[in-house]
């Protein structure tokens, strides 16, 4: 699958998903973005979307978006306290479809 990565999240998290292509939104150009826009872009080019913006389901109707969207839920964004949670990513992504809103959440938080 390929997959864009939130600008909020640490570049050095592609190392910690297998298997797929993953692009963070810097790479692709598409810094500064607001998200209903990057949604719409990002479902013209990619599968999945992994940020950890929780208001993204308040603020925009995903279910009209033809992506996969997974949001990570923690008490912050460093490497550090996403790494564990990427493990439950990886199997996520073996079992996903297209339009899935996923919420993975740290365990202690």
């Amino acid at each position: 699958m390929k997959i864009l990565l939130d600008g909020c999240l640490p570049k050095k998290l592609k190392k910690e998903i297998i298997n797929h292509q993953l692009i963070t939104v810097p790479e692709q150009g598409l810094a500064g973005i607001k998200n209903g826009e990057l949604l719409k872009l990002a479902s013209e080019s990619f599968d999945v979307f992994i940020t950890v913006d929780q208001n993204l389901i308040s603020q925009q109707n995903l279910r009209q978006i033809d992506l996969i969207i997974i949001i990570l839920i923690a008490k912050d964004n460093r490497l550090a306290t996403l790494k564990p949670l990427m493990i439950e990513v990886n199997q996520a992504l073996d079992s996903v479809n297209k339009g899935d809103i996923i919420s993975i959440k740290e365990l202690n938080g």
